[in-house]
């Protein structure tokens, strides 16, 4: 699908990669944000980190002047929380693989960790998983309890490079297990779905704004979504042309913005 910037109501932006790469900012938040503001269109932001809690977001998109409020936080551990919120009674017992996102955004919902009668196996990324925590979580699904992940990103990026990422976790229990997780995050419809029932606006007059083809732009095309990338995270100009399915593709948000401003004339 072609963009069409001129029909966009509201955009959903990824944050690594796209707003910033570890500690740099990434140019053109200002002006962006300041265009999203004069025009009225809604924004929100969708991520497939669990491990950062809503909070934690807004203090720091605050930080680099972007007025953000909890409800325009979409992380996959929120994701997965209304996911299993509407599924299960909060009395169903959980086994929780993660760090404090997906913890505070199960708990907020009324779930409480009981790991050796869980029904429920819930695993997002733990830089602190040991065997020992695997071993549970395997015996648990094998005796039945269900398997959700917060997100399949086989890879993390880090200072030091790319590192395991959930994906490689969901990928260990599998192994284990033989029974294959629900996963929540990008580019599975649930993200996608919350991230717009936040935003309250029509799928095809919606915009994702990522720097991953294959979570942010397949996911959001799936979803109806329209789509652009931005080449200041993972995505080389040359994968990008090679693989051709964004909707347009932008250097920098800077130029996004350009375009923008150019379309609505």
């Amino acid at each position: 699908m072609t963009l069409d910037l001129a029909s966009i109501d509201a955009v959903a932006l990824d944050m690594d990669g796209v707003l910033w790469r570890s500690s740099q900012v990434m140019p053109g938040i200002p002006g962006l944000f300041d265009f999203l503001q004069r025009h009225g269109i809604a924004f929100a932001f969708a991520t497939n980190n669990s491990m950062t809690s809503v909070e934690a977001y807004v203090e720091r998109l605050r930080a680099i002047g972007i007025p953000a409020r909890p409800e325009q936080v979409v992380t996959s551990a929120v994701a997965t929380a209304d996911y299993v919120s509407r599924r299960y009674p909060t009395s169903t017992p959980l086994y929780i693989i993660g760090d404090d996102g997906i913890r505070s955004a199960l708990a907020e919902r009324g779930f409480r960790e009981d790991p050796p009668n869980a029904q429920v196996v819930v695993v997002g990324l733990d830089f602190a998983a040991t065997f020992d925590k695997f071993k549970l979580a395997t015996l648990r699904i094998r005796a039945g309890a269900d398997f959700i992940g917060t997100n399949g990103d086989r890879s993390f990026p880090t200072p030091e490079g790319l590192v395991p990422g959930n994906g490689a976790l969901l990928a260990l229990l599998e192994t284990a297990t033989d029974v294959a997780p629900v996963v929540i995050g990008k580019p599975e419809r649930v993200m996608f779905d919350v991230t717009l029932d936040r935003l309250g606006t029509a799928p095809q007059r919606t915009l994702m704004i990522g720097d991953r083809i294959e979570t942010d732009i397949v996911g959001a095309q799936r979803a109806g979504w329209q789509t652009a990338l931005v080449l200041t995270g993972v995505t080389t100009a040359e994968q990008a042309a090679a693989d051709g399915r964004a909707g347009a593709v932008f250097d920098t948000l800077e130029t996004l913005r350009a375009a923008w401003e150019a379309a609505l004339g």
